[in-house]
């Protein structure tokens, strides 16, 4: 990192990996960068005070970091982290007074940048690399199971189970939908062009 020579700070952009949203701007050094790491909690260097101060700490809106990058020329954090309610101190979602809507799309939309990571990195092991690995025809026969546990359970009178196997469905449906290089936006376009 590319700490300013000068100030001994470098500006990280605080951003929802949820929904996306830039919820905020503040700067860090190199300890409050290491507090970050070792607690999951984002900490910044406060320069109207001249000291550390961990977002929340006050109001018990915290910043659960979730992962960090550098840009290309290694001057500027981008960290995205869970927020705990609203993130600026005005009380607003963000510090751009917008709102951090975290509804069901917003989830979908990030569940499926995980199964992309997931893709792409299938070096790493979990369930859903594993999927990949197998290919299509497995995948596609998951999805089967998955639709007819649904019905099965749709016949009984337990949601909870129910809700279970809809959720399995609609994950497993997300994954083949990666596998065969489509996502989400294709299937919305489709229900757009169908109902205009």
């Amino acid at each position: 990192m590319k700490f300013d020579p000068s100030t001994g700070l470098i500006p990280a952009i605080i951003q929802d990996p949820v929904t996306n949203k830039v919820l905020m701007m503040g700067y860090m050094n190199q300890e409050a960068f290491d507090i970050t790491i070792k607690t999951g909690k984002v900490t910044f260097w406060s320069r109207s005070r001249n000291e550390l101060w961990t977002k929340g700490e006050t109001s018990g809106n915290y910043l659960h970091l979730k992962s960090y990058k550098l840009d290309c020329d290694k001057d500027t954090l981008l960290i995205k982290a869970r927020p705990d309610g609203p993130t600026c101190h005005t009380g607003a979602d963000t510090c751009w007074d917008e709102s951090n809507c975290t509804g069901s799309g917003a989830f979908l939309d990030y569940l499926e940048s995980v199964i992309v990571d997931r893709y792409e990195n299938r070096g790493e092991k979990s369930y859903t690399a594993s999927l990949f690995d197998k290919g299509t025809n497995k995948i596609a026969q998951k999805v089967g199971e998955e639709a007819v546990e649904l019905v099965i359970e749709a016949k009984d009178d337990n949601d909870e189970l129910f809700i279970g196997e809809a959720a399995d469905l609609m994950f497993h449906y997300l994954v083949l939908l990666k596998d065969r290089g489509l996502g989400l936006k294709d299937v919305v376009k489709t229900l757009k062009e169908r109902h205009g």
